[in-house]
């Protein structure tokens, strides 16, 4: 660790992302900009505490609201943070000595906030040093708040999930989610094989990834993607198999014009592009579009035309599948986004799917007659999945739901002819799907 003056870079950087988040920022993009005057291994130790006291922070902050007077909510917000990112390091980083986890934390509360602030931070982060051997969540109201509690997501979800799956099967999820998500490698001009092999080679151990035979799971750190050889090479992009389940059960013909509306950033298009004749990739942000440029261009894909639009006025020619990767609340992805979290309110749920089901009624217009529709999102809610394709069949009569083969998709992951992918049933992110033919002659 370098230090600057008394804190460390490291510890300077995760004050910061915190602030972002409080800004409204995403913890991605914070992350990497926040992070990047720094060396690989203080990169590495950033992100395990940043993203490991957002997986906790519900624990924490019960932890913490014992032991400040009057309770955390009274405390300044940045300075909540910073209590966080100390309780963090003392209780769950093994490679932090106590005396460096209290110390930098007053040291960072003083720079921020002064003498008095360092001083509360110096005694309730002593004390929670002191009784780290008895340490007790509270006394919940019922089963729903104990799984909230203990598994440290916000009780409204958590309510939802119980109503749905029940509570054991939840606090699968919730634990589901609490884990550090893999990266994992899906070739590309390569055999499964011959990459498994180069990665080896370059240092990296590698498991197989749950449900996609040829994806692998890079089971060691990796300090730095861009320096990997293959990567470079455009042998392989990095993609959950809940995403790469989604185009595997699209099942885009040999040769098909295919558009994909909300391309960024761009993962699915890559997998599309392997059987389609032209992939048209749009996506309303320019900034993210150049994700699907820049990714296309290193994996030397020459089948993909991006272009800027707004999926709700798709500016294409019918062609003969769209595919509709919906914007929605990532439910599916929270252990890959642990900020998402604590952001997101009961009410995003009613705005996404207000969107969606604008997105999805526009894009029907750019299925050629015939052809097909596969609407999609990394959301586990009712709202954004099952209930839009209900609302959409029913509006548009001779549409209906044509499941791919069998065989193309594990059973596993096909509910009633939908892809279903769940997090604490297939240890993946979550992710679903559906497949739509359009009547062949205008009814």
């Amino acid at each position: 660790m370098h230090h600057s003056g008394p804190v460390t870079d490291a510890r300077v950087a995760a004050a910061e992302i915190c602030a972002d988040l409080r800004s409204g920022e995403l913890l991605d993009p914070s992350f990497d900009r926040r992070t990047a005057r720094l060396d690989a291994r203080d990169r590495r130790w950033v992100r395990e505490l940043v993203y490991g006291t957002l997986r906790r922070r519900g624990r924490i902050d019960a932890y913490l609201d014992a032991r400040v007077r009057g309770g955390s909510v009274r405390l300044d917000a940045d300075l909540h943070d910073l209590l966080r990112l100390g309780a963090a390091q003392l209780l769950f980083m093994q490679s932090v000595p106590a005396y460096a986890a209290i110390a930098q934390t007053v040291e960072l509360a003083k720079r921020r906030h002064g003498i008095g602030a360092s001083k509360l931070a110096n005694a309730v982060l002593r004390r929670l040093d002191r009784e780290r051997g008895a340490l007790e969540l509270p006394q919940a109201a019922d089963a729903v708040d104990a799984l909230a509690l203990e598994g440290s997501h916000p009780r409204w979800l958590v309510a939802r999930w119980v109503a749905r799956w029940g509570l054991d099967e939840t606090k699968r999820l919730l634990e589901a989610n609490n884990r550090e998500a893999p990266l994992i490698a899906r070739p590309y001009h390569a055999v499964r094989e011959q990459l498994e092999a180069m990665l080896e080679a370059a240092g990296v151990q590698v498991e197989d990834a749950p449900l996609v035979r040829d994806s692998i799971v890079l089971s060691s750190p990796v300090s730095s993607l861009t320096e990997l050889g293959p990567f470079r090479q455009g042998l392989f992009h990095l993609q959950d198999p809940a995403s790469t389940l989604v185009t595997q059960y699209a099942c885009v013909p040999t040769g098909a014009e295919v558009a994909d509306l909300c391309a960024a950033p761009g993962g699915k298009t890559i997998e599309l592009s392997r059987n389609a004749g032209r992939v048209y990739a749009s996506d309303v942000s320019r900034a993210r579009l150049e994700r699907v440029i820049e990714n296309a261009r290193r994996l030397e894909i020459a089948n993909i035309d991006p272009y800027v639009a707004d999926a709700r006025y798709p500016a294409i020619r019918p062609v003969d599948l769209v595919l509709v990767d919906a914007p929605c609340t990532g439910t599916g992805t929270f252990r890959r986004h642990p900020d998402a979290r604590w952001r997101l309110k009961i009410s995003d749920i009613a705005v996404m799917s207000s969107i969606q089901r604008g997105i999805l009624r526009a894009a029907a217009d750019a299925v050629r007659p015939g052809g097909l529709l596969v609407y999609s999102t990394c959301s586990l809610e009712p709202e954004e999945n099952d209930e839009q394709i209900e609302s959409f069949l029913n509006a548009h009569p001779g549409w209906r739901l044509d499941p791919p083969p069998e065989g193309v998709v594990p059973p596993a992951v096909i509910d009633d002819g939908r892809l279903r992918v769940l997090p604490q049933r297939h240890g993946t992110d979550g992710a679903f799907a559906a497949r739509l033919r359009r009547p062949a002659e205008a009814a």
